[in-house]
């Protein structure tokens, strides 16, 4: 199992990427916004679905790589930490000063979260993430197997209960968002600051 100091940050770090707005915060908010909460939670639920699809790739692709030898994972490790080490710096340099809602036209609640479950499976960015992400989490010692497994369900499940709560409050956030453009500009770097800092983590961590 992850050791629940692990677990308590790995929560932390998911709550903050989520907590500023990205694209499936968006999709999230443009599909309450145009049909309503119902369908709002539907995209929610769909993109959340679509993670846990990538959850299951990201598990059973890596624990065949452990299979192969601890010091592939190891590798797999690192090129994760130069990955997301790339997406802070990309974040960084990212320059927006508002938040752009995708356009999307009014569907019912079973096309929404197709699309969404579609969307996100077929993000090449997303399964990249997850590839580089769970991994980083994953302590000596235990089953990775199960390490990694109980790290994605746990970003499945928040993920869920994060979007819906945003396309229930979807009116409350979007008018937040409009007020306060200032927050576009701090995304890049509070997201940034996020992925350098699990750079940091493992490369400061003890061998």
């Amino acid at each position: 199992m992850v050791e629940t100091g692990t677990l308590l940050t790995y929560v932390l770090v998911v709550l903050g990427l989520f907590l500023i707005p990205g694209p499936a915060v968006l999709m999230t908010l443009a599909r309450a916004a145009s049909g309503g909460r119902r369908i709002g939670i539907a995209t929610g639920l769909g993109i959340a679905a679509g993670d846990l699809v990538h959850t299951i790739m990201a598990t059973v692709g890596l624990s065949a790589i452990l299979m192969t030898s601890a010091l592939a994972f190891t590798i797999v490790k690192y090129i994760g930490v130069a990955y997301l080490i790339y997406l802070g710096i990309s974040a960084f340099l990212e320059k927006t000063d508002r938040f752009d809602l995708p356009v999307v036209r009014p569907l019912t609640a079973a096309p929404a979260f197709r699309q969404a479950l579609f969307a996100e499976v077929l993000n090449p960015k997303t399964a990249l993430f997850f590839l580089a992400f769970l991994p980083q989490f994953v302590q000596p010692g235990g089953s990775a197997v199960l390490q990694l497994a109980t790290l994605g369900f746990v970003f499945v499940v928040m993920s869920a209960a994060f979007t819906s709560l945003i396309a229930i409050g979807a009116g409350s956030v979007g008018a937040w968002l409009r007020r306060n453009p200032a927050v576009a500009r701090w995304q890049g770097r509070v997201v940034g600051t996020i992925y350098l800092a699990l750079g940091a983590r493992l490369a400061l961590q003890e061998r």
